[in-house]
């Protein structure tokens, strides 16, 4: 029997008896907006171990945030919601700006190299250049040394 054929009675069979996909569950958005601030409430109680010095630190708290995380995302997919979705996203921007909204990034200044390192940085291909050049020049006058 051919190999296409073959292909295609499987699927036949598999459709006549009836092996499908169990729906899935409608998203409710109101059991999972009453559910999230478990989650949230949670993490509050795991960040009052930390110092609220350290919040911008987050190997400080990153086994509380992972657990965090892993809440929301449950609770999502218990009410037959994918995760993340708007309601969640909402719900974690939320208590970034609770516990992170002075974890600022700071600008970075950069500044010049002192001159001796700079004069070093714009010489060292000066003279490559010079070299590879003179290189070039001494091996074309040359001529039958590679015949």
């Amino acid at each position: 029997m051919d190999k296409h054929a073959l292909s295609l009675l499987q699927l036949l069979v598999s459709v006549v008896c009836g092996v499908q996909q169990q729906p899935r569950p409608k998203c409710n958005e109101t059991l999972m907006s009453e559910r999230l601030p478990a989650c949230g409430k949670q993490f509050e109680v795991m960040m009052k171990k930390v110092n609220s010095s350290l919040w911008c630190n987050l190997t400080e708290f990153i086994k509380y945030y992972d657990t965090f995380s892993k809440c929301t995302e449950n609770k999502s997919v218990d009410v037959g919601c994918f995760w993340p979705n708007t309601l969640t996203e909402g719900f974690i921007t939320g208590i970034h700006k609770q516990f992170f909204s002075n974890c600022t990034s700071h600008k970075v200044e950069w500044e010049d190299p002192p001159d001796d390192i700079l004069t070093t940085l714009i010489l060292i291909p000066v003279f490559l250049t010079a070299a590879m050049i003179s290189l070039v020049v001494w091996c074309s006058k040359r001529g039958g040394i590679y015949s």
